[in-house]
């Protein structure tokens, strides 16, 4: 069992869905899901955690692929541009995005207990941001927001 957000559940299914459906995406863009892009995507899919670079580098390195800062570096940035994985700024971390292949703004949810996070999707325009932006003008193409608080497993486990 795995964690999706904060909901367990099996994830056999979602890594190879995920790597479809991100096959899928670099084929319309024009690119190519090299194995290493591939590999640092299939290891977030199968953490369902934000991971830093170095962590992912960690991973690689003991797989026996290249331990240079810059292939980790460089692929995280391959999949954060093409929309197969999200840069979390508060954690310095990266996950495999959850909406991959929709036209979403991500909101985080992330545990200030365990460190989970949890990708919420929001319509570039709705809501008091879209409000705002609508009054002035302002076309929003991106929004992330990151929200700190305690996921529903840690609120349970707390006395």
């Amino acid at each position: 069992m795995g964690e999706a957000g904060f909901a367990t559940h099996d994830h056999s299914g979602c890594i190879e869905a995920g790597l479809a459906r991100a096959g899928r995406i670099c084929t319309a863009a024009g690119v190519r899901l090299t194995p290493i892009r591939r590999r640092v995507l299939e290891i977030l899919l199968a953490e369902h955690r934000a991971m830093g670079a170095y962590e992912v580098l960690d991973r690689l390195a003991r797989e026996g692929h290249p331990a240079q800062p810059p292939v980790a570096y460089r692929a995280l940035d391959f999949l954060v541009r093409h929309g197969l994985a999200h840069r979390i700024e508060r954690l310095n971390a990266f996950i495999a995005c959850s909406h991959s292949g929709r036209d979403h703004a991500p909101v985080f949810l992330i545990c200030r207990a365990c460190g989970a996070v949890a990708e919420a999707g929001w319509q570039p325009g709705g809501g008091q941001i879209g409000a705002a932006a609508r009054a002035h003008g302002f076309r929003v193409e991106a929004v992330v927001a990151e929200a700190l608080g305690t996921c529903p497993n840690c609120r349970a486990a707390a006395p």
